[in-house]
């Protein structure tokens, strides 16, 4: 007992595996490349707020402070938390800040007796006298580099920072094209409150995307500039974005977060008795999915700006692409200062935006694409191995080949937690923590690969 357990990343669920390593016995060793605790939480825009409910927001042995009472709570309010978490359980001593890992490369079996393994990591377990990783960390302080050996390790790195993802234009016709600016979301979050405010004033800005973020700038930027210059958000998919997670009157939890809910649903393995429940229990998931799409577009005038979205509700929310709507959004859109414009392609040009059956471009100064992230990208450079690169590669929007979201078969005494999208991270991040340092404890055995393989195709 004691072995050595990097872990990269000291956001939710970096420090919930730090929690739990200690727990277990094992030394865990985490590394932060920004000089403070928190991830993405570290910067956020000045309206962005917790998607769900604090309580399904909450660390199973450290509950919410009883003197915060805001279902949703802005970003100050939980960065105090995480912190106060962190603090609580003495995580903070084992975090080295201002440290980046540059890359992880294992050492031990070569690739041609790894890819004839039956067994992950050849015997089944979690270690091996003849496995060690090592991590390469640049100190951001003092521009040096160290070199770690550990005994496993753990990837923490989040799915939402980091690479951004850039549309791909044709030559000519992106960024480069256009004679005003173009930035990533990420970057307007890098800037301060004020900085943010100064930046968008007076610009006409146009906000691609409409997921959660693209939401929040483009109510920033039309607090800033108002109805005289209005805002624009260039969209492509409608999608249910939420007023609040209780419609009609009614808590979203009893509708989609219960045991009951999960009988609606087919799954691999249910067995004939649960398949057919899930089979005449259909109407009733329709019901409940018409039932939320109604309260939304009463709440929100959908119907009016041609935004009612051609899939379901439940579709939605099975991939997790429901976002809460910021407050008084629409009331934006009503007296004109929000500007929304559905387009399938784009590209630029040196006035702003040429939007694909237009002739007429969308004059712009300021472009700022709400586009997500390359997390796939940015875990896949981690590795040295090219064979572990291929293997733990994905796709912006898919999911990764990992076992019970955690394990890849392939790549031995290494784990990933939090890359996984769901409704509620946290709450899955530490339950696969838990399932994790079992693992690591010896409580169990993970099955052969080619079941793990078999496994994970399942529930692809």
């Amino acid at each position: 007992m004691g072995e050595q357990v990097a872990i990269v990343g000291a956001g939710i669920s970096g420090l919930i595996a730090c929690k739990y390593c200690l727990s277990k016995g094992f030394k865990p060793l985490v590394f932060e490349s920004q000089s403070c605790i928190g991830g993405a939480w570290t910067k956020t825009f000045e309206t962005t707020k917790l998607q769900t409910p604090k309580s399904l927001y909450q660390f199973s042995d450290f509950p919410w402070p009883s003197s915060l009472t805001e279902e949703f709570p802005d970003q100050h309010h939980v960065l105090d938390y995480v912190q106060s978490y962190a603090h609580h359980f003495d995580l903070v001593k084992h975090i080295k800040f201002d440290s980046k890992v540059v890359s992880i490369e294992f050492e031990g079996s070569s690739d041609d007796e790894m890819q004839s393994w039956s067994l992950w990591n050849g015997n089944g377990l979690p270690f091996s006298p003849q496995g060690k990783w090592k991590v390469m960390v640049e100190d951001l302080q003092n521009n040096s580099t160290e070199v770690y050996q550990v005994d496993f390790v753990i990837l923490c790195v989040g799915r939402f920072s980091g690479v951004p993802n850039i549309p791909e234009f044709p030559p000519s016709k992106g960024p480069e094209a256009f004679h005003g600016e173009v930035i990533h979301s990420m970057d307007y979050a890098a800037m301060d409150y004020e900085s943010a405010a100064k930046f968008v004033k007076g610009k006409r800005v146009t906000v691609v995307g409409f997921q959660k973020s693209a939401l929040d700038i483009a109510k920033e930027c039309s607090a800033a500039n108002g109805v005289t210059i209005p805002c624009t958000i260039l969209y492509k998919t409608e999608h249910w974005n939420v007023p609040d997670y209780l419609p009609w009157g009614l808590p979203m939890a009893f509708l989609y977060l219960n045991r009951f809910s999960e009988l609606l649903l087919h799954k691999p393995g249910e067995g004939i008795l649960l398949s057919l429940l899930a089979t005449l229990l259909s109407p009733l998931r329709w019901g409940i999915s018409k039932f939320v799409e109604t309260y939304i577009k009463k709440k929100h005038p959908l119907a009016k700006y041609g935004m009612i979205p051609k899939h379901s509700f439940l579709q939605d929310i099975s991939s997790c692409l429901v976002s809460t709507v910021p407050e008084k959004f629409y009331e934006k859109v009503e007296k004109g200062s929000i500007i929304l414009k559905k387009f399938q392609s784009f590209s630029f040009c040196e006035e702003g935006i040429l939007i694909n059956g237009e002739t007429a471009p969308q004059k712009t100064d300021l472009v700022i694409l709400a586009t997500g992230f390359r997390g796939d990208e940015k875990l896949k450079d981690i590795f040295v191995s090219q064979t572990f690169q291929d293997c733990i590669g994905g796709s912006p929007d898919g999911t990764l080949p990992l076992y019970r979201e955690i394990i890849h078969p392939q790549i031995p005494q290494l784990a990933v937690i939090g890359f996984s999208e769901g409704l509620s991270n946290l709450y899955t991040s530490e339950m696969r923590c838990r399932w994790l340092v079992e693992l690591l404890d010896g409580t169990f055995k993970l099955p052969a690969i080619k079941d793990m393989e078999k496994d994970m195709a399942k529930w692809e």
